[in-house]
């Protein structure tokens, strides 16, 4: 299992520190929840299917209105210059609430493979096994630990694996860690503490948009709350490489002043002066998408996220020649076997 931070009691994964729930916001702790970008990543060797043992929940409420289907979708590859297209070669297979066991089959018996959750259902994985042959963990990479909002978390693509997180991920041979959260991610500090206590050799920073409307922000305030972030992470993490990327383009806001006066435009300045003044790499976001790539005005389809992925995957690329040849396992669940 990749990309999970943290697991309840029960085996569930979670995407935020249970032992800080009271520090975080109702809606961040709710999206937690979700396993955005969370996988299963193997090698195979004369394997025809993998049988998947799951118990699964309806969608929320909130994720009942996604149109992302509840599908287990298998990936070949897992690494470097794999996967990093539109999904092409992509293989969905039925999730449904309830317990099951899914049979998976493979398009070629040995290799290397990605399996992504239907993460709308947040599944329990309770066991991964093998029709013939032998199945190994992938072998580990660098942790990219990647913050955000809905965009981040992969909110409108049409499958979680076209998330821009999981794409560059994908493009740079890393494990990319999501962090990103629906309705949420201000640049709270508690999920600032949190990010500086996980094992991570990158990190990407990309929120603000949500400061305009949802929990209205002044320029100046929105600075010094991404300044204060970023020196937070920057005390766990004082030599990795960090990326912050200010907010994408969203027509109804750039102009328009929200509740404090700021328009998005100004509240991007904002971030993007935080970001200098820590130090950190930038990657402005306003000139990334245009109006076209949003699906509802605010969210990028899959092809907007794609852009986002390769204009991520060159600003990260630099960075990570410095990150040492090794990589992380994460803790796995108690209950997975």
């Amino acid at each position: 299992m990749r990309g999970a931070a943290w697991w309840t009691e029960d085996g569930r994964v979670l995407r935020a520190d249970p032992a800080d729930r009271e520090r975080l916001p109702g809606d961040t702790w709710e999206r937690a929840g979700l396993p955005a970008g969370v996988r299963l990543e193997f090698t195979a060797r004369g394997v025809s299917a993998v049988e998947v043992a799951y118990s699964a929940s309806p969608p929320s409420a909130a994720d009942s209105y996604r149109d992302t289907p509840a599908v287990f979708t298998l990936l070949a590859g897992t690494g470097a210059g794999t996967g990093t297209g539109t999904g092409a070669g992509a293989v969905d297979t039925p999730a449904s609430p309830g317990e099951h066991r899914t049979l998976i089959h493979l398009p070629s018996p040995d290799g290397e493979f990605t399996l992504h959750l239907p993460e709308s259902l947040r599944p329990v994985l309770h066991a991964l096994r093998p029709v013939d042959g032998t199945l190994t963990p992938a072998a580990p990479r660098p942790r990219w630990l990647v913050y955000g909002d809905s965009i981040t978390e992969g909110w409108s693509v049409s499958r979680p694996h076209l998330a821009w997180p999981a794409l560059a991920g994908r493009a740079l041979g890393v494990e990319t860690v999501n962090l990103g959260y629906a309705g949420a991610a201000r640049g709270e500090l508690a999920s600032a503490d949190q990010l500086a206590s996980l094992d991570g050799d990158v990190l990407t920073v990309a929120f603000g948009t949500n400061c305009w409307s949802r929990t209205p922000h002044s320029a100046g305030l929105l600075y010094e709350t991404a300044r204060a972030f970023l020196g937070l992470v920057r005390r766990g993490h004082p030599e990795a490489p960090l990326l912050v990327v200010s907010p994408v383009v969203r027509p109804d806001a750039e102009s328009e002043p929200n509740a404090l006066g700021a328009t998005l435009e100004e509240l991007r300045a904002a971030v993007e002066r935080a970001a200098v003044d820590a130090g950190a790499d930038l990657l402005p976001g306003g000139g990334l998408l245009h109006a076209g790539h949003l699906v509802d005005g605010v969210h990028p389809g899959d092809a907007g996220h794609g852009i986002l992925a390769q204009a991520v995957t060159s600003a990260l690329r630099k960075g990570l020649r410095k990150v040492p040849a090794r990589g992380h396992l994460p803790v796995a669940s108690p209950e997975a076997s």
